[in-house]
């Protein structure tokens, strides 16, 4: 079973658990959210778009299906939980395909804030990174169609397309008084979730990027290649990583984190509620220290929050994302389905993450750079580690 850890623009990748009662029976009726006269007035909305919209007499344009599947997608968003949110079958088969870990786009995570597009992180190596897009900027527009407004299934279909197709994409940074454009090329993106490379003094530094299927496997050779090469403390760097699958999540913290909890789930019914532990006997005894930011999110903050309460680790950075909350999907009889946020997460120490974000135990300004010198976060990091392993000797 594998559950959702954070809406990612990219990679959705879950599946359901729950069954959802069914609508039938003798009283049926009586579990229907409108009342005869609501639904009469429906019936009359349709038939004066009909009679009356002036474009309304051209083929295709009034579209009963069209219309059943816009009213089921309003009556899960006047919950206004921006990832409680119902797909279509088209849009829930291309999100089925992400699953592969290919698609042509730009390589950014989005979620919706308070009706606004808001970018949780670039991944590393695409255009969006390349570009320059940060944590947090608001895309505003994407080519000439202002997106205010819009939800974020809306927002993807549309920076989606084509590899080789060009987009330009205005947003609005903080501290930045007018908007900048940010044109983009688009291409297949391709998810590696863990790098290493060997700093100065022994120091295994390890970015890690996604929490997929792939991700726990993969830091396990990264492990494996650094203690090859005599690593003396790991620099895990969470920075930009919007979170991904639980289960995996859990996996990657038991190399770090010896024994204990890694996160609990509150809901409102039994399966919702658990406490999730440690794999006990995979975890290195070298010192740790983690790197987050804002763009850091979900899985990366449930990471971050175990090894900060067991005191595994320091963490360093900034103020993270705050993305706490458990989605899980629920397939219906024709193809479409409903993501609906089920329970939040709360960390060891009881620490309630969603829309509050982890606070860092060293708070550092700054953003990742090309050039590891002029990153400030990743500095501090390095001298933490070094008391770390100094002490330690």
């Amino acid at each position: 079973m594998h559950i959702l850890t954070g809406i990612i623009v990219g990679v959705l990748l879950t599946v359901s658990f729950c069954k959802i009662p069914q609508a039938i029976g003798a009283d049926w009726e009586k579990n229907l959210p409108f009342t005869p006269q609501q639904l009469a007035i429906i019936k009359q909305i349709k038939l004066a778009l009909q009679t009356y919209q002036v474009d309304g007499d051209k083929k295709g344009k009034i579209d009963d299906t069209k219309m059943y599947y816009g009213a089921l997608k309003g009556l899960v968003e006047s919950l206004g939980d921006p990832y409680t949110r119902f797909v279509d079958p088209k849009t829930l088969t291309e999100e089925n395909v992400e699953m592969e870990g290919e698609y042509g786009g730009l390589g950014m995570y989005m979620a919706s804030r308070d009706g606004r597009t808001i970018v949780i992180a670039p991944m590393e190596g695409t255009p969006a990174d390349r570009a320059g897009i940060k944590p947090l900027d608001e895309i505003i527009k994407v080519d000439e169609t202002n997106v205010m407004g819009k939800d974020s299934d809306e927002v993807v279909k549309m920076l989606r397309g084509p590899a080789g197709k060009a987009v330009t994409v205005m947003i609005r940074r903080k501290n930045v008084n007018k908007l900048i454009p940010v044109k983009m090329v688009r291409e297949v993106i391709k998810i590696k979730t863990v790098r290493l490379e060997m700093l100065k003094d022994n120091i295994a530094y390890i970015k890690l990027n996604h929490f997929n299927l792939k991700t726990d496997q993969e830091l396990q050779a990264a492990m494996k290649l650094a203690a090859s090469k005599n690593a003396k403390g790991i620099i895990v760097d969470l920075r930009n990583n919007p979170g991904g699958l639980l289960d995996v999540c859990v996996d990657v913290t038991s190399q770090f984190v010896p024994k204990g909890m890694v996160v609990g789930m509150k809901g409102r019914f039994d399966k919702a509620n658990d406490v999730l532990s440690v794999k006990e006997g995979r975890a290195t005894k070298l010192p740790l220290v983690v790197l987050v930011n804002e763009g850091s999110a979900s899985a990366s903050e449930i990471f971050a929050g175990a090894v900060k309460d067991h005191k595994r680790g320091t963490i360093v950075g900034s103020k993270t994302f705050g993305k706490g909350s458990v989605q899980t999907l629920f397939n219906l009889p024709d193809g479409s389905g409903m993501y609906i946020t089920i329970a939040r997460y709360y960390t060891p120490s009881g620490f309630v993450l969603d829309h509050k974000g982890l606070q860092p135990d060293i708070k550092v300004d700054g953003y990742p750079t090309k050039n590891k010198k002029d990153d400030k976060q990743l500095q501090k990091a390095i001298s933490v580690l070094r008391e770390k392993m100094g002490a330690k000797k």
